[in-house]
């Protein structure tokens, strides 16, 4: 079984992520919406919404979760997205192109504490995930996340999602989101379950799935940075990679368990 994303050609995949253009003012205004949080603080009540679950001990300042983000993106994140398309013959940059033109605003939070609830679940529809974990955590910080996530993958599965024409021409793989219902399924039963990591992770992204791929992993490598611009300013400049001494240990490896890992939810 093939994809719209592997048959149709370019253009007709433009067409279709990008939709009738009677839904681009309420894409344009989730972006504004988007915006309107960058420059608010509702992302501190996230924050502190993690702490009140138990997911974490501490919380990153602004610097910590800014300088935080930026590594998350460049050294997980996009690496870890690039391998896999290249694996499957598909061009990264015109994979961008089509996810932004489904969603603006689903490109524009790579931490996911300034979106709305449906955009953090369009984009894990959008996306073949490396480990879904740390979208699901952020679906437990909105009222009914979880439920909603399990309802809208259902509309994909039996084509009634408003978006489910614009994401098929995204979606390379054809099983993924029967994958991905059966996984919240059982990690609403048992968040300690293993998640389904993508192909292309285990064995080559290791740590770094390891760090990031759980939001407690990642809020504890954010907790590790500079405190102060100048300092997290200096770090962007001069570390090109994931330091060793700032990454999740082994679970194997003898190292004490940071403050909540033992609450992370995933693969431990």
């Amino acid at each position: 079984m093939s994809t719209a994303r592997r048959t149709e050609p370019a253009l007709r995949l433009l067409r279709r992520a990008a939709g009738p253009l009677s839904g681009w003012p309420a894409k344009s205004a989730r972006v504004a919406f988007l915006l309107g949080r960058y420059a608010g603080r509702r992302h501190r009540i996230q924050l502190e919404r993690l702490r009140a679950l138990g997911l974490v001990d501490a919380v990153p300042n602004d610097v910590q979760l800014t300088v935080g983000a930026i590594d998350m993106l460049r050294f997980w994140i996009s690496p870890a997205a690039a391998d896999y398309y290249a694996e499957q013959g598909i061009d990264y940059t015109f994979h961008q192109v089509l996810r932004f033109l489904d969603d603006p605003a689903g490109l524009g939070d790579p931490v996911g504490f300034f979106s709305e609830r449906d955009a953090i679940i369009g984009h894990l529809m959008q996306v073949v995930h490396a480990n879904p974990v740390y979208d699901l955590q952020l679906l437990m910080l909105h009222d009914a996340g979880l439920d909603a996530l399990e309802r809208q993958l259902t509309e994909m599965l039996d084509g009634t999602h408003p978006r489910a024409h614009s994401i098929s021409a995204i979606v390379e793989e054809p099983d993924y989101h029967q994958r991905l219902l059966d996984y919240v399924r059982v990690f609403r039963a048992d968040p300690r379950s293993p998640p389904p990591l993508r192909k292309n992770i285990e064995g080559r992204f290791d740590a770094l799935e390891r760090t990031f791929g759980s939001l407690p992993g990642a809020m504890r490598y954010f907790c590790r940075l500079p405190k102060r611009w100048p300092a997290g300013l200096a770090h962007l400049r001069q570390v090109h990679g994931l330091l060793p001494e700032l990454a999740e240990p082994e679970p194997d490896s003898g190292a004490e368990p940071a403050p909540g890992k033992e609450k992370a939810g995933r693969r431990e």
